[in-house]
C-alpha cells in the first residue's frame, strides 16, 4: 500500500515486539552508560563525576525547559495526520535552533548575575555542555515524529550510537591517560550529536523528509506543547533538579556519589520509559475506555516486572557502590537503596500520565507531575543542606509516591475504572507468558 506521501506504508509492529525489543535496546543502553559511569568515577573520583554530571544536567535541563515539549505535539499530530509530517519536520529543526540559542544566551546572562548558578565545574566544560542545548533538543522532536509511525527499530539505533560513541572515546582517552572532566564533557557532547544526525538523516531518508515551514502548523504544536510542557518540565525537575541542588549546596564530592547512585536507581525507570514509548502511539488511537483497559494492564504488569528488579538493587547495593567503582563511593550505597524505593510512583507517573496525554488531557498529567515536583523542592532544600545525599534520596522517593498517587487519582477519575485496577492480581504472569509466547514464535 502507498501512504499520503507517495511512500511504501510502513507496516505496524505489536506492541508486545516493539515493547520487548526497545527494552532490550535501554538495557544495552543502560549496561554501555553504566561501563562509561565506572570509567570516569574511577579515573576522576567523586569530585570529578560530579562535575561532569553538573555540566550535563545542566544541559539537559535547559533543553527540557527550552523545548516547549513540540515533541508532545509531532506525535499526536503526526499519527493523526501524517499528511503534516513533512512540515512537522522542517519546523521541529527551526524550532530547535531558535529555542536552543535562546535558552543559551538566557542562561549566559543568568550566571553572569548569579555565578555560583555556575557550580564548581570551570566555566568553559560549562559552556561546552551549553553548546549541546539545541543538538538535544532536536534529538528529542525528532524521537517523537519517528515513533509516530513506529520506526523503534531506528530509533533504538540512534540511542545506541550515542552511549558506543562516548564509552569508546572516554575509554581511548583513558588508555592514553588523557582523561579529563573537559574530555568526557567532550564525549558526552560528540555522542549526543552523533545520535541526532542519524535521526536528521532517517527523517530525511525514512520518512516523508522535510518540506516547507509551517507557521500556523508551528503555533499549533507550540499550543499543544504548552499545554503538555508542565508534566514534562516538572518531570524533568522530579528527576534531575535535585542533582543540581546537591551540586550546588554540598558540592561536586557529594554530587559524584549521588549521581553514582541514582544511575544504578534510575535502571528500573527503563521499563516505564519503553512501554511509554511504544504505547502511546496506540493510545492516541484508542477509545478512552481501550485506553484505560490498555494502561492498567500494562502499568500492573510493570509493577511486577520491577519488584524482582528492585529487591536485586537493595541487596546488591555494597557490591555495585564500592566493589566496582571503589571504595570512595560507599556513600552511594544507602543512597541508592532509598532510591529505589520510589520506582512505583514513578511507573504510575509516567504510565499513567502518559495516557492522559495521549487521550487529550496533558494538564492532568501535569497536575500529577507538579505534585511531584512541588514535594521534590521543598524536600530537597529541608534535607539536602542537613543530610547532603541521602536527603536528596529521601526527597525523591517521598515526591515520587506522592506524584504517584496523584497520577492514579486522576487516570482513574478521567478515564474510568478504580483503584483496585491498578493492583496486581496475578493474571497478568500469565498474560506476561502469552505475550512473551507469542513473541518467541514470531
Amino acid at each position: 500500500m502507498i501512504d499520503e506521501d507517495g511512500r511504501a506504508r510502513f507496516q505496524r509492529p505489536s506492541l508486545h515486539s516493539s515493547a520487548t525489543f526497545t527494552f532490550g535496546r535501554k538495557l544495552l543502553v543502560a549496561f554501555l552508560s553504566l561501563l562509561n559511569v565506572l570509567i570516569v568515577a574511577r579515573t576522576l573520583g567523586p569530585a570529578g563525576r560530579g562535575d561532569v554530571v553538573f555540566v550535563t544536567t545542566l544541559a539537559l535541563i535547559l533543553a527540557q525547559l527550552a523545548s516547549l515539549s513540540v515533541q508532545e505535539a509531532n506525535i499526536n499530530i503526526a499519527a493523526r495526520e501524517p499528511r503534516l509530517r513533512r512540515a512537522l519536520g522542517t519546523n521541529s529543526l527551526l524550532l530547535a535552533v531558535a529555542l536552543g540559542a535562546f535558552a543559551v544566551a538566557f542562561t549566559t546572562v543568568l550566571i553572569e548575575l548569579f555565578p555560583a548558578l555556575g557550580g564548581d565545574a570551570a566555566a568553559d566544560v560549562r559552556w561546552l555542555a551549553l553548546a549541546s542545548v539545541p543538538v538535544l533538543i532536536l534529538a528529542t522532536y525528532l524521537e517523537r515524529l519517528l515513533d509516530a509511525e513506529y520506526r523503534f527499530t531506528w530509533e533504538n539505533i540512534a540511542s545506541l550510537v550515542t552511549p558506543v560513541a562516548i564509552l569508546a572515546i572516554n575509554a581511548f582517552l583513558l588508555l592514553i591517560d588523557r582523561l579529563t572532566v573537559t574530555s568526557a564533557v567532550v564525549a558526552w557532547v560528540v555522542g549526543v550529536g552523533l545520535g541526532t544526525v542519524l535521526r536528521l538523516w532517517y527523517v530525511g531518508q525514512g520518512l516523508a523528509g522535510f518540506g516547507r515551514p509551517d507557521v500556523a502548523l508551528a503555533r499549533r504544536s507550540i499550543g499543544f506543547g504548552m499545554k503538555a510542557h508542565g508534566a514534562r518540565v516538572l518531570g524533568w525537575g522530579n528527576y534531575r533538579i535535585d542533582q543540581l541542588f546537591v551540586g550546588t549546596i554540598a558540592g561536586s564530592s557529594e554530587l559524584g556519589l549521588y549521581s553514582y547512585a541514582v544511575t544504578w536507581a534510575e535502571t528500573l525507570f527503563y521499563l516505564p520509559q519503553t512501554l511509554v514509548t511504544v504505547q502511546r502511539p496506540d493510545l492516541v488511537r484508542a477509545t478512552r475506555d481501550a485506553a484505560a483497559k490498555l494502561a492498567a494492564t500494562v502499568y500492573r504488569a510493570a509493577v511486577l516486572l520491577s519488584l524482582p528488579l528492585l529487591i536485586g538493587l537493595v541487596v546488591l547495593a555494597p557490591f555495585l557502590c564500592t566493589t566496582l567503582a571503589g571504595d570512595d563511593f560507599r556513600g552511594s550505597i544507602d543512597d541508592l537503596r532509598v532510591l529505589v524505593l520510589g520506582t512505583f510512583g514513578v511507573l504510575a507517573l509516567q504510565l499513567l500520565g502518559n495516557a492522559l496525554t495521549a487521550q487529550q488531557r496533558p494538564l492532568l498529567e501535569t497536575t500529577a507531575t507538579a505534585v511531584a515536583f512541588a514535594a521534590t523542592l521543598a524536600l530537597d532544600l529541608l534535607l539536602i543542606p542537613s543530610h547532603g545525599g541521602l536527603g536528596a534520596a529521601i526527597a525523591s522517593t517521598l515526591a515520587y509516591t506522592a506524584g504517584g498517587v496523584a497520577a492514579a487519582h486522576l487516570f482513574t477519575r478521567t478515564l474510568g475504572g478504580r483503584f483496585r485496577d491498578l493492583v496486581p492480581r496475578g493474571d497478568e504472569l500469565a498474560w506476561l507468558r502469552a505475550k512473551a509466547g507469542t513473541l518467541f514464535r514470531r
